[in-house]
């Protein structure tokens, strides 16, 4: 059964075409590609997902079931994402399931982790794990407050694009083990800058490998939600976790106008009265 993954939550646009295969051998990867651009997530999408299916030698049609990272995340990123999965997924009559964003980096960890991405407003989204299970739920704060509440519940690793923009609140924390920016084994090739800066590309193809992801890999998503896909489960309403309200406000009605004082009603006499005075005014005029 092949499923069409993709995660639009962070500066990366990834996508992955997942087939799921039967225990052991689990889901595999046939084909994913993953851009770092924070700015063009809404133009990336949806070549990337064109590509991806292509290099795989898929057509649309082929598509079981759609998977979307549902945030948290900036709301014009996630935005691009989540309606664009849906539109596909209904395009194709196929099922879109939701997965938290947070997820897709948290559930490839072991032991006490916090998953940290940019919220932008000087924010942070973070999430607590445990052995690759999510604690509670996902939240919202400023770095500092964030990084206090880890070290309370006895974390002491983090990891995710979000970490490294805020060196100073989450000094003292381990890092991620070394193994690359994604969940990808067998042949692959990537070019472009570093993760965090400008646009990147990387793709390639095979199985899920144990080393952490540096974003929510779509891969993963895919293998959280396996089983609800394969035993046909409804997948619920697809809806964004932006755990904060958007940059954007609704525009405002019109402020009240205090009334103006009515003007006083002249009498007909004493306005031809003024006329007449004024024409008498303007023909002793000198010329």
């Amino acid at each position: 059964m092949l499923v069409l993954a993709l995660d639009t939550s962070t500066a990366a646009c990834a996508v992955a075409l997942v087939e799921l295969g039967a225990p052991p051998a689990g889901p595999l990867v046939r084909a994913s590609r993953v851009v770092w651009d924070a700015r063009r997530h809404g133009e990336l999408l949806a070549p990337m997902m064109r590509d991806v299916l292509a290099a795989a030698g898929v057509r649309p049609p082929e598509v079981r079931a759609v998977v979307v990272g549902a945030g948290p995340g900036p709301f014009t990123s996630l935005r691009v994402g989540m309606v664009t999965g849906a539109a596909f997924a209904a395009a194709l009559g196929v099922p879109a399931y939701g997965v938290c964003s947070l997820d897709g980096i948290g559930a490839a960890t072991t032991g006490p982790v916090g998953v940290i991405t940019d919220a932008r407003r000087r924010e942070v989204f973070w999430a607590r794990y445990q052995d690759g299970t999510r604690v509670g739920e996902p939240g919202v704060g400023a770095p500092a407050t964030v990084a206090a509440d880890l070290r309370a519940a006895g974390v002491e690793r983090v990891t995710g694009p979000g970490a490294g923009l805020y060196p100073d609140a989450f000094a003292g924390f381990g890092t991620p083990p070394a193994g690359g920016p994604g969940e990808l084994t067998g042949s692959g090739e990537q070019s472009g800058s570093d993760a965090q800066g400008g646009s990147g590309a990387q793709s390639g193809s095979g199985g899920l490998s144990g080393a952490e992801p540096e974003y929510p890999a779509p891969e993963v998503l895919a293998r959280l939600v396996a089983a609800d896909i394969v035993a046909g489960r409804d997948p619920g309403p697809l809806t964004p976790r932006y755990l904060r309200r958007p940059d954007a406000a609704e525009p405002r009605g019109p402020k009240a106008v205090t009334a103006s004082r009515p003007e006083p009603v002249r009498s007909a006499t004493a306005a031809t009265g003024t006329a007449s005075a004024g024409a008498a005014s303007a023909g002793t005029m000198p010329v």
